[in-house]
Order: structure tokens, then sequence, then C-alpha cells
């Protein structure tokens, strides 16, 4: 639940575009959002709404062609340490580098710390990811969940004010997906860190968000936003909340199938 009235990342009337070989894509239309403090917020949405385009311009990546994207008050125009982004990909680790010093590079990169006091904050962050006995092992030991252990807990040392995660579990399997979002969870119980979570997931948005905006696709555009906490919530609660958001969704789709075939 939001208990803050000023929010950390405010967008407004947000249009993406980017440049394919042969066209100018519009990913997003005039898309609206406030995220505060402590927040899972969770844009989800079928394949082509546009929502790890915005997760991109969040980034500082892309700039929109239109409305506006501000942090902590400040037009977002470039990439910063203020946002940390986490993606699906298990190569994103610097495969020479054993776990800790993958860890420590992104705080002695940004010059954040001295050599010593990263390698205490990464220690500390490894111990939270439940890595401490990985600490040097090298990437091409470690499974996709563990990859991404160390890919969250180099993101959340930088304590960024928001860590932006792009479909982060996708490539893992079932079961590892499901306890990596548990474990996101847990750790959000511990820090209250603020997170932009990307997914297409039903279940996953309704489990790691306590807001999820709905997207349409082609271009993206806001359809609805909802409220939910996973962990507060029974079982049959969740279920509720996730068929909700399936006919919100896929409403339409079914209609206009429904008219074609009538």
């Amino acid at each position: 639940m939001t208990t803050t009235t000023s929010s950390l990342l405010d967008v407004r009337g947000v249009t993406l575009q980017y440049k394919t070989k042969d066209h100018l894509v519009t990913a997003t239309y005039r898309v609206d959002f406030n995220v505060y403090k402590s927040d899972r917020f969770v844009i989800l949405g079928p394949s082509g709404c546009g929502k790890s385009t915005l997760l991109k311009a969040v980034g500082g990546y892309l700039r929109p062609v239109e409305g506006t994207m501000k942090l902590n008050g400040l037009e977002i125009r470039k990439p910063g340490p203020d946002r940390v982004m986490v993606f699906q990909e298990f190569d994103q680790l610097l495969p020479w580098k054993t776990v800790k010093h993958n860890v420590m590079f992104a705080l002695t990169a940004s010059g954040k710390l001295k050599r010593r006091q990263a390698e205490d904050k990464a220690m500390q962050y490894i111990e939270k990811v439940n890595l401490t006995k990985f600490a040097n092992s090298y990437p091409h030991t470690l499974s996709g969940g563990m990859k991404q252990r160390v890919a969250l807990a180099r993101g959340m040392a930088m304590e960024p004010d928001i860590l932006l995660m792009d479909e982060p579990f996708a490539a893992l399997d079932a079961l590892t997906r499901r306890k990596m979002q548990e474990e996101l969870r847990q750790l959000w119980e511990d820090t209250r860190f603020t997170v932009l979570f990307v997914t297409h997931s039903i279940p996953e948005a309704v489990l790691i968000g306590n807001r999820i905006l709905l997207m349409t696709p082609h271009p993206g555009q806001v359809k609805a936003e909802l409220n939910s906490d996973g962990k507060d919530e029974t079982e049959a609660d969740g279920r509720k909340l996730s068929e909700r958001i399936h006919d919100m969704l896929f409403a339409d789709q079914i209609e206009e199938e429904t008219a074609t075939h009538a």
C-alpha cells in the first residue's frame, strides 16, 4: 500500500518510438503512471505493448517524442546510477570476474565506493541472495537462477532510487522462476527497495506487484491500473485477480474473434 503522496517516478503522456530497418514504430502512446517509494510496480501486457521500451526510457536509453518522465522531480535525460536495470539474459555478468567481483565492479566503476568498502557491500548483498558460498565462483559454474541472483545482488548493491527489471525470470524453468519470484518478494520485505518490473505473465504480476499497470498492444496504452498484494491475499483471491486481469486484457480480442465467426 502506498504511504507517500509525492511520487518517485512520474510518467506523463509518454509516446515512444523507435526505428526498424523499414519502419518507424510507435511503441507507446500517451502513457501515464506514477511509481512511489517502496512500490513493487508491475507493467503487464502482451508482446508488442511497449513495456520493455518504457523500461528503457525510464533507464534513460530512449527519449520520449511526446510527454515527460521525471525521477525525483527531475526530467530523465540519460542513464544514471539512480536507476539500475536487471535483464533476463544470463550473459549480463562479466565471465572473467567472480561473483564477488561482478558485484563489486558496479560499485567501483561508478565511483560510489573505494575497493574495501565495495567488497564489504558486495558481500552484504551476496549474502542477501544466499550466494555467500559461491562468492569466489565464476559465472560459467552457476545455474541460471544463481546468475540472476548475482545480477539482482549487483543491482541492489548500487542502492538505486529505482530498480528496473525487464522480465528477469522469463528464461528460467518454471520451478526456478517461482523460487526467484518468492525470493524477490522476501528481499523486498527485508529492504523495501522500489522496483519497476516488466512481465507478460499474469501470475507473476499478481505475486510480485502491489500495483499492476495493464497495457494494450500496438501501440501500448494504459488499459487499467489495479492494486494487488500477493502476500496478504489468499490463494482464491489471487486466482480471482488473475482471472479479472485475463478478462480485461483479452476481452476485446475475444469479442473481435466472436464477431468474426458470427
